[in-house]
């Protein structure tokens, strides 16, 4: 169960590499060169237009080529080099890019709207031109920004190469064998509570091996983000993340006022299962994961083959397209699934828009929550499929709402499957959404916390790896409070999860949360409607890269900036704890 790849280039050695590079070259010359031909305003934007989507396609080929081979075989040396080179023409592209975008900064409003309306070729990337216009004003000084661009390539985006190689290469000893740290953490969702607990143990035990320069790695990478807000003109890096999220931060508030009034709601789910587990002081960390029942075949393992039946049986229920478009993603050898050495961790899906596919890599070894992941990350791929045929400027979905069908998917599963389940299944399949819930609210609010703190340190030291597992400890203590066991929790989460190491992307967490719950909401929304829903819902994915956040959701009736209408979705996981901890305190009763 290996991807194919071959939809890029036959291997390391195929010629049109080179032919391509050689494309993409001449592009970007073109690219920077058009603004000073004396060509009309309409002229020049339709031409850079043409060149601007081609280039995207080819140099995506490039690059995606190289990254995703890496992200299966670290070590690869040919995808190394590929991946090196493909850094090196980025600084060109960008310059050329800037070269437009100043371009366009120049224009009047009353200018490029005229412009727009005045061109059909415009009118298809109007958004992106608009954001153009406003991104203008937060570039860097073109005396300066080549040497910007020349000197991250050796520092923040060396430095993310670096973790990414220590966390796919880092060896855990666990019980008198050597492991690859995928397959370590893997077990957290392990039936035997023995294999957890020495998992997690010797998880933790491995760190240390790599902490120092993980340390490193992310003093380095956030020390360039706070140095490129000023170069960009930004009060803060959580400002640069919102505007390049097309998101306000009276959003972001509304969200994260309605989860914090929650918290206490989770933390009662938590210290339940700790009581369903045996633990009496709260989960411990390597609890969180683990798979509990209250009866017979709430342990089950899943094949493949059973989670794609699965998948098309239920996602096919909500239109006979999407089992179509599943059962083709199986056959195309679009997923990479199991974990092996030197593959990454965790799941994430790859757009392939030169021939309209997707890329799916995960670490599947059989449990319910294994299943889950897959319809999440084809969700992703669905949400690509979605978007054919746009200009590819107009396929850049925001961070918030790039999560709305992956979430959407897992929702529609759950649900699903809980229609026909009996009470043991029923309650497994809620117990597995409030795991994924609990993690995409109380964790990533953890995350949040501890990359603000972190990035406020930065700004007057560079923080050990000391500091940061205190600093990593204190905001899982903020967020999940007294649910989780204090003497088991995890001080190198910030060394685990990749999203902090990501150049040019801080937070990468809170859109995690807000497409949990928009992904709800837009669920309510099918259930009230049922099938006259789907064409809405296609036209609300293809219109994710088209407008502002609050636009986009305002398209289906949803006020972003209300803190009700995050409550509303949060009532929804209530409910789910509520039954939960009904169910369990009936079972422990009945075991009396």
């Amino acid at each position: 169960m290996n991807w194919d790849l071959s939809v890029y280039y036959r291997d390391f050695a195929d010629e049109r590499i080179e032919a391509d590079f050689a494309a993409c070259e001449q592009l970007i010359r073109e690219m920077g060169e058009t603004v000073n031909l004396g060509l009309s305003p309409l002229e020049t934007l339709e031409k850079e237009q043409d060149i601007g989507e081609e280039l995207e396609q080819l140099f995506g080929k490039l690059e995606s080529f190289a990254e995703l081979t890496l992200s299966v075989d670290a070590t690869n040396e040919e995808a190394t080099r590929l991946s090196d080179r493909c850094t090196q023409m980025a600084v060109g592209l960008q310059l050329s890019s800037a070269a437009l975008t100043r371009y366009v900064g120049k224009l009047t409003e009353e200018e490029l709207e005229k412009l727009i309306a005045s061109s059909e070729k415009l009118t298809a990337c109007a958004f992106s031109l608009r954001r153009m216009r406003e991104d203008a004003a937060h570039l860097p000084d073109e005396q300066i920004q080549e040497w910007l661009l020349n000197m991250s390539i050796n520092g923040a985006q060396a430095f993310a190469q670096l973790r990414g190689k220590l966390d796919a290469t880092l060896s855990v000893d666990y019980r008198g064998e050597k492991l690859p740290l995928s397959a370590v953490r893997a077990k957290a969702e392990d039936a035997n509570p023995e294999v957890r607990r020495d998992a997690y143990l010797a998880e933790l035990a491995a760190y240390p091996k790599i902490e120092h320069p993980m340390a490193a790695c992310l003093n380095a990478i956030k020390g360039e983000g706070l140095t490129m807000i000023k170069a960009e003109h930004f009060d803060s890096i959580l400002d640069q993340t919102l505007f390049n999220s097309n998101m306000d931060r009276e959003t972001l508030e509304a969200m994260w006022t309605a989860c914090r009034e929650f918290f206490p709601v989770f933390r009662r789910y938590l210290r339940k299962k700790g009581e369903l587990l045996g633990y009496n002081n709260g989960l411990p960390f390597f609890g969180l994961f683990a798979p509990v029942s209250i009866g017979e075949g709430s342990g089950k393992v899943y094949t493949v083959e059973e989670a794609r039946d699965i998948l098309k049986r239920e996602l096919g229920k909500f239109t006979p397209e999407m089992a179509e478009f599943i059962d083709n993603a199986f056959e195309q050898r679009w997923i990479d699934m199991f974990p092996h050495d030197g593959k990454s961790g965790g799941a994430f899906c790859a757009g392939v828009p030169h021939c309209e596919q997707s890329r799916v890599l995960t670490n599947f070894v059989g449990s319910l929550g294994d299943v889950s992941t897959l319809a999440h990350e084809l969700g992703h791929a669905w949400h690509n499929y979605c978007m054919k045929g746009l200009p590819l400027c107009m396929r850049h979905e925001p961070m918030p709402l790039a999560e709305t069908a992956s979430i959407f998917n897992e929702t529609l599963l759950a649900n699903a499957l809980r229609e026909t389940a009996d009470k043991a299944e029923r309650f497994m399949l809620i117990e597995n959404s409030l795991q994924n819930s609990t993690q995409v609210i109380v964790d990533i609010y953890s995350r949040y916390l501890f990359e603000t703190a972190v990035i406020e340190g930065r700004k007057t030291h560079t923080l050990s790896a000391e500091e940061l597992k205190k600093l990593m400890l204190e905001a899982q203590d903020q967020s999940y409070g007294d649910g989780l066991d204090p003497e088991y929790r995890h001080p190198y989460m910030w060394a685990c999860k990749s999203h902090y190491y990501s150049p040019g992307l801080s937070f990468y967490n809170f859109p995690y949360a807000f497409g949990l719950l928009f992904g709800l909401g837009v669920y309510a929304l099918y259930r009230e409607k049922g099938s006259a829903f789907v064409p809405d819902y296609k036209k609300l994915l293809r219109s994710c890269g088209s407008g502002m956040v609050a636009d986009v959701a305002a398209s289906v009736g949803i006020n972003v900036r209300d803190p009700e209408f995050w409550r509303s979705s949060l009532r929804v996981v209530e409910d789910e704890i509520e039954q939960f901890v009904s169910m369990t305190d009936e079972y422990l009763k009945e075991k009396k």
